[in-house]
């Protein structure tokens, strides 16, 4: 995409120090898979865990496409710009394999499928003067008119900026006014603290939704009709007792870990999970890991084959929603 090429100088490969208090970072880690036609609405409904049945115009949610076994193929935030028109960000290496799947089950539907990458610049934006550079581009956050750019909620304190990519100059420039260019790394450390995982090349076809929290999310519905992999997602929501699942843990060490590298007991040297994602924080690796319930507290997590220094447990801002459903509160 020119002008994302164009505009990616703006923005930092390494972090800020210290962290701004309002910045704002390239999302061009994923790309953009557009799904349109007469039969759009119906085809999603019946391939994606989440409801787009329900959702508005101009809104997002997060969701995920499975194999039939229930393990997510891709994970994304499904834009509808229309009944019509529906845009999924993914994991930029997901994609063509993405849309070869669904292309399959395309063929008995009105529907095109289609890379929409370089129509669109996405941004992701957090911090105390969010509000003030939102205002300074012009995009009303509780409008949804794409063509002015739409600002989607991540979590409390972050949101999405999709431009158009005729506007992306001009609002990049605008929303810089109060926010600070940032690195990519600032923006997965806002959605690791967030509790918002992500499928990527590394864990495709590894987990199942609720391995990665997604029914916390808005991201799984349990009350609409079949999907690809429904039998199995639903059957361990009410029938099964999920064994493993995402938490949020620090680490002391310097290195980013790649997703699915394998999370160990450094004592007994067991596999008890692997890495979802990871980023730098102001002092310490935060990252997101599936791994088995009853091992999350130990003092003897380490990375792979690094023993020292262990893992430690952090919060989710989810986990007394978590704890409370567990225990059929």
């Amino acid at each position: 995409m020119h002008e994302t090429n164009d505009l990616s100088a703006l923005f930092p490969q390494q972090s800020p120090s210290p962290f701004p208090a309002t910045a704002l970072a390239l999302l061009d880690q994923e790309r953009i898979l557009s799904v349109s036609g007469a039969d759009a609405t119906r085809f999603l409904q019946g391939q994606l865990t989440c409801d787009v049945v329900a959702l508005p115009p101009g809104a997002s949610t997060l969701g995920a496409r499975c194999n039939p076994k229930g393990r997510m193929q891709s994970s994304f935030r499904l834009l509808k710009l229309s009944e019509e028109h529906y845009l999924l960000a993914m994991d930029a290496e997901l994609l063509e394999s993405q849309q070869a799947d669904l292309t399959k089950y395309a063929v008995f539907f009105k529907v095109q499928l289609g890379e929409a990458s370089d129509q669109w610049l996405r941004l992701g934006l957090w911090g105390e003067q969010r509000d003030a550079s939102l205002a300074a581009a012009g995009i009303d956050r509780d409008a949804s008119d794409p063509a002015q750019g739409l600002a989607l909620p991540v979590s409390e304190a972050a949101l999405e900026i999709w431009l158009p990519a005729n506007r992306a100059a001009e609002a990049v420039s605008a929303l810089a006014q109060s926010a600070q260019p940032a690195a990519l790394n600032d923006w997965r450390l806002q959605q690791i603290r967030a509790g918002i995982g992500q499928v990527c090349s590394q864990t495709r076809d590894s987990f199942i939704p609720q391995m990665l929290n997604l029914q916390q999310l808005g991201g799984v519905s349990f009350k609409k009709g079949c999907y690809t992999g429904q039998e199995i997602v639903a059957r361990m929501q009410y029938l099964g007792k999920l064994k493993r699942r995402m938490y949020r843990l620090t680490w002391a060490g310097d290195s980013l870990p790649e997703p699915a590298t394998p999370i160990l007991d450094s004592n007994s040297g067991q596999t008890l999970g692997e890495v979802v994602m990871a980023a730098h924080g102001e002092e310490r690796v935060e990252l997101l890991a599936v791994l088995q319930n009853e091992a999350a507290q130990l003092a003897t997590l380490s990375l792979s084959n690094v023993t020292e220094p262990s893992l430690e447990l952090a919060t989710l801002p989810y986990e007394e929603q978590m704890a409370a459903e567990a225990a059929g509160e």
